[in-house]
């Protein structure tokens, strides 16, 4: 069975620029989780369609299946067996993954607080910033609140330097400072840079 580092349930939060394997280690984590016949749900935004409607999927191209869900009040339908998720897991689940965490509400830490008091295993992946290289929405608390976090570092498309932010561009130029903060995109809009190299109009 594989052990975790922590008795009980706990948060993970596995954060980072765009590009930086976020994705990927939750697939990772959670593929590991099924080899050791753990019990899983997996979650994701419904408004990210990059790649799979049901599926998390990295850059990369790995997947795991997932449910697509449009805010938190529906990953909590799912795991009271309001939904079809715990269907075959009638008595619970060991561990929960949620991608894209940054693109739901602030309700989503009580909830994943709840899980983690009541012994379930909760990864999360997400954005720390925003395209301005603000903190983005719900993630600084949850990073606070968490058991283990694992900040990733990109490689910058500039310099070839560890990149910790996201670049967006609009018409390959650096999109507004007052731009909305949600803009789902892979590469067409959104680069890694470092520090030096991220750019925001004002």
């Amino acid at each position: 069975m594989l052990k975790s580092p922590y008795s009980g349930g706990h948060l993970e939060v596995i954060v980072g620029p765009m590009f930086s394997g976020k994705s990927e280690e939750l697939i990772r984590r959670v593929t590991r989780a099924l080899i050791a016949r753990q019990r899983i749900a997996v979650f994701k935004p419904a408004l990210d369609d990059r790649y799979h409607a049901a599926h998390v999927a990295s850059h990369a191209g790995r997947t795991i299946e997932a449910l697509a869900v449009p805010d938190v009040a529906a990953i909590h339908a799912h795991l009271s067996g309001q939904g079809e998720l715990l269907s075959a897991a009638p008595e619970g689940l060991d561990v929960i993954g949620i991608d894209e965490a940054q693109f739901f509400g602030p309700e989503l830490v009580p909830l994943v607080l709840d899980l983690a008091d009541a012994g379930v295993r909760v990864i999360l992946g997400g954005l720390d910033l925003d395209f301005r290289a603000e903190p983005f929405g719900l993630m600084p608390e949850l990073l606070a609140r968490a058991e283990s976090v694992d900040k990733l570092t990109a490689i910058c498309t500039v310099c070839g330097a560890p990149a910790t932010r996201t670049q967006r561009l609009i018409g390959g130029h650096p999109a507004r400072f007052d731009d909305p903060v949600v803009l789902v995109g892979a590469q067409e809009s959104y680069e890694a840079r470092c520090r030096v190299h991220h750019e925001v109009e004002r």
